[in-house]
């Protein structure tokens, strides 16, 4: 059994709903980061990145007078990777599982983001994240990787894929339930 776990599906479809679920039920050591949508009065207007042990970071707003930009959205590469590369590399260090929410389209701007995917990955710890469902060489290269079990999200199953994915999470035998 593959040891990594990414799900993957179209935006929207409940991928870091379904990771937030899953890690809530896990007893273990947890790092790494998910992202959430900034919104106001309805309106989607960004997107940060959240750590298991409470840092954020605005990782692209419509705000952000960035040159990388993925949509109306700029990007901001110095939170990503202070914030959220930071977090999966102490995660490398300290934890049993290591969530990356998303491996998407913004933080693959970033060099050192692509490097500590790629050490999470090769490592003995459990990688568990989201992967966007577009094709993308960095993207298609991980979920091709022999190692890594990719899980279509689609919002009519995604409350029957979080018991799938628990027991996929605990026949690694890093985590337990309570």
């Amino acid at each position: 059994m593959n040891k990594n776990i990414l799900l993957t599906g179209n935006p929207g479809c409940g991928k870091t709903t379904l990771i937030q679920r899953v890690v809530a039920r896990l007893r273990c050591p947890v790092g790494g980061f998910y992202t959430q949508e900034i919104r106001e009065e309805g309106a989607r207007l960004g997107f940060k990145v959240i750590t298991f042990d409470g840092q954020e970071g605005i990782l692209a707003h419509v705000a952000v007078d960035s040159p990388l930009r993925v949509g109306k959205y700029g990007v901001d590469l110095q939170a990503l990777e202070s914030v959220g590369v930071t977090s999966v590399q102490r995660a490398l260090d300290e934890s049993a599982l290591v969530v990356v929410d998303e491996i998407g389209p913004m933080e693959l701007f970033s060099k050192p983001f692509c490097q500590v995917v790629l050490d999470a990955l090769d490592s003995e710890h459990v990688l568990f994240g989201s992967v966007m469902k577009r094709s993308q060489p960095f993207a298609d290269q991980v979920k091709a990787r022999p190692d890594v079990t990719v899980i279509e999200v689609h919002r009519g199953h995604r409350d029957a894929l979080a018991e799938q994915v628990l027991a996929r999470l605990l026949a690694t035998g890093r985590c337990s339930t309570p």
